[in-house]
């Protein structure tokens, strides 16, 4: 009687164990679900493709965000970022005429900026939500400033004229097969990059390790300021990587409006996905199901036809109720391997 009430126990604290881990998987479907049953027989596999396109830009910034936050920082500065790269790539490719040449420069647009986040973090230990708030009001101000007294223009608008447009543009709107969006794939391909190096690599495990107990990892002979200072220069290359995707996919910035608020929807798909807020803990994979769940609150909000007054209410409400589920499963689980022991 006593070994089958300890198997018992044994189940339910396996089965917790895995809900604790992939709870993102399940809140992902749940809102799928509930999303294809408000709008019935309009949701088509374009439709739900879309999802996946409409969660690309979002979803590799917030990558960024996760790895930032499992180290037990934080960066504030990705709207910005967003904004700031994506406004002068637009400066670069109408000078240039190259895509290539552009995405070039995101990315090293996006190295340059993660660099100063980085340094200030890991070098000077600096806390990293005053820095990153401080170069959160700093990169869009540039943009704003260069945009209105150098370009003397009220957006930052590539020229249609020039002969790689057309292709740039297409390559936003395209589909492989005719079926899966191009943008779509390229963030499924960052999501398995950005899984190996944080689950097969040994900087993934010192990545972990700095937000577990970070003088834990300092006596073990790991470099805390250089993990700390890498994971915001990888997040400004993923935000420059996010800010080429956006052009091609819209072909204009507006530095007033692009990336606002997107801090708060990587934060929200980084806790959706299941990463906890303390550091240490959680899968990057969660990220993509976090991003594109996000995404469909989105759409569910706007099916049902809320005020839009009213939809950061709902988000916040949502984004509580992520947190309280991280707050619950762990301590389920405690309780059931105490009832099991």
């Amino acid at each position: 009687m006593s070994v089958s009430k300890a198997d018992n126990g044994r189940q339910k604290q396996s089965i917790t164990r895995v809900l604790g881990n992939y709870s993102f998987i399940l809140i992902f479907f749940a809102i799928l679900a509930v999303y294809l049953i408000i709008n019935a027989g309009a949701t088509t596999w374009s439709g739900v493709m879309n999802i996946l396109r409409h969660s690309t830009v979002v979803g590799i910034i917030a990558f960024g965000m996760g790895l930032a936050i499992i180290t037990g920082g934080i960066d504030l500065s990705v709207g910005s970022m967003l904004s700031l790269i994506g406004g002068f790539s637009v400066v670069v490719f109408n000078a240039t005429n190259s895509p290539v040449l552009t995405l070039l420069f995101s990315l090293f647009a996006g190295l340059v900026l993660g660099s100063i986040n980085g340094l200030l973090i890991g070098r000077i230990k600096m806390p990293p939500f005053i820095v990153t708030l401080a170069t959160m009001m700093i990169f869009r101000s540039i943009a704003q400033y260069y945009l209105r007294s150098v370009e003397r223009k009220s957006i930052f608008n590539m020229d249609g004229t020039l002969s790689s447009y057309d292709a740039f543009y297409s390559f936003g709107q395209s589909k492989l097969f005719d079926l899966i969006p191009t943008v779509g794939i390229i963030l499924i391909v960052v999501t398995a990059i950005m899984v190996f190096l944080s689950t097969s690599t040994k900087y993934g495990r010192t990545v972990y390790a700095v937000g577990s107990n970070e003088r834990a990892a300092m006596l073990a002979g790991i470099s805390v300021e250089w993990v700390r200072t890498s994971v915001y220069i990888i997040t400004g290359v993923l935000c420059g990587l996010a800010a080429f995707i956006w052009l091609a996919m819209n072909g204009a910035v507006d530095p007033a409006t692009l990336g606002r608020s997107n801090e708060m929807y990587a934060i929200a798909a980084v806790v959706i996905g299941g990463i906890s807020m303390s550091g240490g803990k959680g899968k990057l994979l969660g990220v993509l199901f976090g991003a594109m769940s996000y995404n469909i609150i989105d759409k569910i909000i706007a099916a049902m036809r809320f005020d839009a007054l009213i939809n950061d209410t709902i988000k916040g409400a949502i984004l509580l109720v992520a947190v309280l589920i991280q707050i619950i499963i762990p301590s389920l689980r405690r309780r059931l391997k105490k009832a099991g022991d």
